[in-house]
């Protein structure tokens, strides 16, 4: 595949399903090897790769926990020492789980952060001296509406994904020197298959009527403003979190 991220390494977290298989294979249209990444579904994660392949892209399955610092060493090693390097990092792995505050235990609490927050730091800091010898880079965080607008129950996950808004601004300054650009992407409604811990969509975020546009977003719309931000079209545009959500949060 051509195109303007040809030439291009990038590693998508939590890419099995959702918005993260959508991720992935949007940046293979691009032009880009994609390395497809998951925690537990080898079968999942393999079938993205796959499917790139089969549309004439090129892509790897990788397993790893991200919030085990000694299994991401073992994956961007080999995919250093396979592809030479990383210069796209979508974070998109995260869990989402609901639980009154009130009833919320501490174990479940890092449980969630261990995902979202401490998994892109642990990635981060695993690939940014592979960005710098390459000369550069964008790392790209996948955050969310309930941070912004307030979700009973979720206090961890929208504790997590200030966090990784933080992190990612944080990076944006301290990485610009080294040609690295760091951005978030926070969804609003996005039509996926939820997974059972997930629980249902939380009141106020899933009703159509109360997003101005009234319809959630397909994945392929949140897929495309990662692909902007990681290809030449966002090479001014860093530090950001950019809300796709069709209006139901005017940041």
């Amino acid at each position: 595949m051509g195109g303007a991220l040809a030439g291009k390494i990038a590693l998508v977290t939590g890419a099995g399903k959702n918005i993260g298989r959508a991720i992935a294979l949007t940046l293979a249209r691009g032009g880009a090897t994609v390395v497809v990444n998951g925690r537990s579904d080898a079968a999942a994660i393999e079938a993205v790769a796959q499917e790139i392949r089969a549309a004439g892209g090129q892509a790897r399955a990788e397993l790893a926990d991200v919030s085990d610092p000694a299994a991401v060493a073992r994956m961007v090693e080999s995919v250093r020492a396979d592809l030479g390097g990383i210069d796209i990092l979508v974070c998109n792995a995260g869990l989402r789980r609901q639980t009154p505050f009130v009833e919320m235990s501490l174990e479940e609490w890092r449980e969630i952060l261990s995902v979202a927050l401490d998994g892109a730091f642990i990635l981060s800091r695993a690939v940014v001296p592979l960005m710098i010898a390459r000369g550069g880079g964008s790392i790209i965080g996948l955050s969310g509406i309930s941070t912004h607008v307030g979700t009973p129950n979720r206090a961890h996950v929208s504790a997590s994904k200030a966090g990784l808004e933080g992190l990612m601004r944080a990076l944006a300054v301290e990485l610009a020197p080294h040609g690295i650009r760091a951005n978030c992407v926070a969804p609003g409604a996005v039509d996926t298959t939820r997974g059972a811990s997930a629980g249902a969509m939380p009141q106020g975020l899933g009703r159509d009527e109360g997003i101005p546009l009234r319809r959630k977003a397909a994945v392929d719309e949140i897929a495309a403003v990662v692909r902007m931000l990681a290809g030449p079209e966002g090479g001014y545009v860093t530090g950001q979190t950019i809300h796709v959500n069709g209006g139901a949060f005017l940041g």
